[in-house]
Order: structure tokens, then C-alpha cells, then sequence
């Protein structure tokens, strides 16, 4: 079956160009020039995945991803932004944004993240227990929640999958390498810090109530979720 893109972006020539790109490599592609008619069409195609432009009219991009990630949609969301600030990328990022991609880019790159962020979504293994222990943590899949000891902790979308793939990992050494494949489906260049400061994130939150840290960095081999601290 040929998935469905829907791409938000108030350029003509941005949206021209991977309507004609896109529906060349097999896909089914439908376009909005703002935030608000992409909603609406989110509801009206049911895309299999949003390309969405960070600057436009009426409802930004960032503000499209939050509505789409409040409503607890898992779609997957490429970003497009003319901005290469590590503050922007994380701010798409921790709003939801599975993946972004800085103006001007060569639309095979395009196509290739297209391709990883579908086989993610198709490859996503149906889930044998809706809950995950560690220790005194506990996460629930179905609801997306996390507890420590009974509280209730509030981790974003990509906090919540970091500390996901540390829960089906326990005590095993995860490589930063691995880390961003599994969690952002590509290799970030290596001037890039958003794993760390990720992590930081995510122990900031679990260690909040005075909880040792389970998080471990392993020197020259990456992390590891273990409650040796």
C-alpha cells in the first residue's frame, strides 16, 4: 500500500518541489501552505507521516507538532527549519518531532529520512507487556507514564522513548551510536550534543525527588541503566 505524506509549508516552491519528488519515489502526497489547514488535513488523510515547515503563518510548526503530539498521535514528524541553532533542533525535538532537516538540503537526503522514519513506524513491533520495571521505576505504555517510587514523572515524547530503550536494555552498555539509531533513526554529525543533553534531561527528572542515578556513563562506551550509585 503506498503511504501517505502530507507536507506543510507556506513556500510554493518548497511544496512544488516534494509533491512532484515525493509522489516520483511512489508516494500518496497532499500539501498545506499553514499550520491550521495541516491540521485539518491530518484529520481528513490520516497521513502516514508529517513533513512540516518550522516558520509559517497562523500556527507555526512547532505549534502543529504540540497539538498532534498532545493528542497523543505517534505520527511520525520530519522538520523542516531554516535554523541550525542546537536550541531549535531541541526545541523540535522535545516537542515531539521525530526528525528535522535545515534549509537548503538535497531532496535524496529528504527521501532517505522519509524512508527510515516509514520503516521505523512499520517495524515497530507489536508490544508483549504494556509495563516496564527497573529498580523502583516503572513505565506504562499504554498511558505513556513514568513512575519513581510512586511519583509521577513528566518526561516529553523523546525523553520518554531514551528512558524506554534503557528499560529493555538493563545493564547492557548502549553506544551513543546505537542510541541515536534507535532513538532519532540516523547518526547525528559529530559536532552534535543533543544525546547529552538529553540524557542530562532525563536524569534531572528521574533524580529530582533525591533518587540515585540508574543512568550510568561508561567511559569511552556509551551508557548503561544500572543502580550501582
Amino acid at each position: 500500500m503506498r503511504e501517505k505524506i502530507l507536507v506543510i509549508d507556506d513556500d510554493e516552491k518548497i511544496t512544488s518541489m516534494l509533491r512532484r519528488g515525493l509522489a516520483f519515489e511512489g508516494y500518496i502526497i497532499h500539501t498545506a501552505n499553514n499550520g491550521a489547514e495541516g491540521l485539518k488535513q491530518i484529520l481528513e488523510h490520516e497521513p502516514q507521516l508529517l513533513i512540516v515547515d518550522v516558520m509559517m503563518p497562523q500556527i507555526d510548526g512547532w505549534e502543529v507538532v504540540r497539538r498532534v503530539r498532545e493528542g497523543g498521535g505517534d505520527l511520525p514528524i520530519l522538520m523542516l527549519t531554516a535554523k541550525d541553532e542546537i536550541s531549535d533542533r531541541v526545541k523540535g525535538l522535545d516537542l515531539g518531532a521525530d526528525d528535522y532537516l535545515v534549509k537548503p538540503f538535497a531532496l535524496e537526503e529528504l527521501f532517505a529520512r522519509v524512508r527510515v522514519l516509514l520503516r521505523r513506524r512499520a517495524e515497530r513491533p507489536e508490544q508483549q507487556t504494556n509495563r516496564l520495571s527497573y529498580d523502583n521505576v516503572v513505565l506504562d505504555l499504554d498511558t505513556r507514564e513514568v513512575f519513581r517510587g510512586g511519583k509521577l514523572i513528566e518526561l516529553t515524547t523523546k525523553e520518554f522513548e531514551l528512558l524506554y530503550l534503557f528499560l529493555q536494555n538493563p545493564k547492557r552498555v548502549l553506544s551513543r551510536d546505537l542510541i541515536m539509531e534507535k532513538i532519532w533513526g540516523y547518526d547525528y554529525s559529530g559536532e552534535s550534543n543533543v544525546l547529552e543533553v538529553y540524557i542530562a534531561l532525563v536524569r534531572q527528572k528521574m533524580e529530582e525527588h533525591g533518587d540515585k542515578r540508574i543512568i550510568q556513563t561508561v567511559r569511552g562506551a556509551g551508557y548503561v541503566l544500572r543502580g550501582d550509585s
